[in-house]
């Protein structure tokens, strides 16, 4: 048995924040119903061809799932997802600001018609203030969250290379709704869950907004290195590549120093607590990089390893698909799609006593026949055009 077999998702959703949220709850063995736009469905379909034809983000969010076609500017259509969402346990949407409302799949209305729906809604800036209707993108986001501000190099800001406002509100959403099944089973009440990608990313700024605030400076964008803790980062060997160190504290600032040969520097009045060495960390780096010279970046990351001594090796997105840490934990499988089998990682958490559901993505529609006639709608009162 799976966590959440016998919970029902509807799920109105588009691009990757409400689509992350609900292939979580699908991979824990829920129901999602994904309502899509028929014929083009899901906008994020169109992002690029990379997956044997399939867009790489609509594979990575849309597995396990079951597509509906609605025309949401229909009147039959909109009694579709009203009478589904009857029925669900969930109903999860992140249209444009207000769209939800006015097509009459509101909190309020919906809630009023399932007392024990849970409803989501995640948005950009959420409701209220100034920005609540103002088009939210990932990088739109990063950029008022103050992310951007802060990643790159000295010279030049930077986006960070993944849709991280859109997966910070999803993973919201996901934990949201978990609580709010938790709270039903002790109430018997549904809940009105708002997540907004602002905010949401704003909570992960926490490190650098203390700084600021308290600071009275932002951090400096660093590269790769870490703007608050020395010696961090990416550092230059002999072979030209570079090996990656996280020293985090005093003992393993100590245990370095022992490493590199010079165990006198923890006592160096320029490096003896994290923050002197951020202030000198250009005289730190030489100093590491002097060392390291002698050597290839493989073998100095042998010789930490021995030592005890965080490291890493920068590996590119081939890298990764063939790291051995995951293929000797059997993290990879394979699932099913319309453009046949696939391969990809199960999902993080691991459950001793239940096994991660990835089912096959599906084609626009797929489902709708079915589903309808399962709920008592005809599917000839439906018109297909678009949302």
């Amino acid at each position: 048995m799976n966590p959440l077999d016998g919970l029902t998702i509807v799920s109105l959703e588009q691009a990757v924040a409400a689509p992350f949220a609900t292939r979580q709850l699908a991979d824990l063995g829920a129901r999602v119903i994904k309502i899509e736009r028929p014929v083009v469905g899901d906008f994020a379909r169109g992002y690029d061809e990379t997956v044997n034809g399939l867009a790489s983000h609509f594979v990575w969010l849309n597995r396990s799932k079951e597509s509906v076609a609605l025309d949401l500017k229909s009147a039959e259509g909109r009694e579709a997802v009203q009478a589904l969402v009857d029925r669900a346990d969930v109903f999860v949407q992140n249209l444009a600001p207000g769209a939800a409302d006015r097509l009459g799949l509101g909190a309020e209305e919906l809630r009023a018609r399932n007392p024990r729906l849970i409803h989501v809604s995640i948005s950009g800036y959420g409701t209220g203030g100034p920005y609540s209707s103002k088009k939210a993108y990932d990088l739109l986001v990063q950029c008022e969250a103050g992310l951007v501000s802060i990643t790159g190099t000295e010279d030049e800001p930077s986006k960070v290379g993944i849709s991280i406002a859109d997966i910070a509100s999803g993973m919201y959403a996901y934990s949201g709704v978990l609580t709010a099944v938790i709270k039903r089973e002790r109430t018997g009440e549904g809940a009105t869950i708002e997540v907004s990608m602002l905010e949401a990313l704003s909570e992960w700024m926490g490190f650098p907004l203390n700084y600021a605030i308290y600071g009275g400076a932002s951090p400096s964008r660093t590269g790769a290195r870490h703007a608050a803790i020395a010696p961090y980062g990416p550092f230059t060997c002999g072979d030209g590549n570079q090996v990656f160190l996280g020293i985090q504290n005093e003992r393993e600032w100590a245990t370095f120093c022992t490493f590199l040969g010079s165990p006198e520097l923890a006592r160096d009045e320029r490096f003896v607590r994290n923050s002197l060495r951020v202030e000198h960390n250009a005289e730190l780096r030489a100093v590491i990089e002097g060392v390291f010279q002698a050597f290839t970046a493989e073998r100095v990351a042998e010789l930490l390893e021995v030592s005890g001594i965080a490291n890493a090796l920068l590996r590119t997105m081939d890298g990764l698909a063939e790291h051995p840490q995951l293929e000797a934990r059997g993290r990879w499988r394979t699932y099913q799609s319309p453009v046949g089998e696939l391969r990809a990682l199960i999902p993080p958490v691991t459950m001793s006593d239940s096994t991660p559901v990835m089912g096959p993505i599906p084609d626009v529609g797929q489902h709708t026949e079915a589903i309808l006639a399962e709920f008592g709608i005809a599917p000839e009162s439906t018109v297909p055009a678009g949302f």
